[in-house]
């Protein structure tokens, strides 16, 4: 439900007693959403909680928040069709805001496969605290790597609307960072995401 929907439905926003400024004081960094996206496989979740690992011991308030968890739930009842995808993104772009608002670095891993759905979502973020980090690997990789066998399956015809199969992914045109996961291990991956993150959004923060 958009602004004006709310507003016609007499839903009307309160911004509380405790402000955004205040959360991120009491947490001593910023709030930012870091946006992974890619094919199946590429590395999304794994750099994702290794990310959020590494900003826990440096004392940040972070959460992932992972494709096929939030499909356990909040997105249970969608599919993988374009329109299901797109409101996918809708809700976990809703849900990412208030993380934002309260001040948390959330790491979000989900294929999100089309460009304009990311280009929508960004929208509604500061140029600061948004951070679109494109996994790029090439298809051949991510088909080795599928220990689930998804993509064989989708090969087969036995899962529909497989992205990198039956079902586009449009990379992006111009994100923060563009992180090569076959040339480059986890542990490298890591470091590249965690120089990033010192220099843009953890700059002064908590001694970092």
């Amino acid at each position: 439900m958009g602004q004006e929907e709310a507003y016609k439905n007499n839903v009307a926003w309160f911004d509380g007693y405790v402000s955004r400024k205040d959360r991120e004081k009491l947490h001593g960094h910023k709030g930012a959403v870091i946006w992974f996206t890619g094919l199946p496989a590429s590395g999304k979740s794994t750099i994702a909680h290794l990310v959020e690992k590494e900003l826990h011991k440096k004392g940040c308030s972070t959460y992932v928040l992972d494709g096929d968890n939030v499909r356990h739930g909040l997105c249970c009842d969608l599919g993988f069709s374009p329109e299901d995808r797109t409101e996918n993104i809708r809700r976990i772009k809703e849900m990412v805001k208030l993380f934002v608002d309260a001040g948390i670095i959330v790491l979000t891993a989900f294929i999100s496969p089309y460009r304009k759905d990311r280009e929508w979502a960004r929208k509604f973020f500061r140029k600061d605290e948004f951070i679109e980090v494109y996994m790029e690997c090439p298809l051949e990789v991510c088909e080795a790597r599928d220990k689930k066998g998804f993509y064989k399956k989708a090969k087969e015809g036995l899962i529909k609307e497989y992205t990198g199969v039956s079902s586009p992914y449009e990379p992006p045109e111009n994100p923060e960072l563009v992180i090569n996961t076959k040339n480059y291990t986890p542990k490298e991956c890591v470091l590249k995401i965690m120089r990033y993150l010192k220099k843009n959004i953890l700059q002064g923060q908590r001694g970092i």
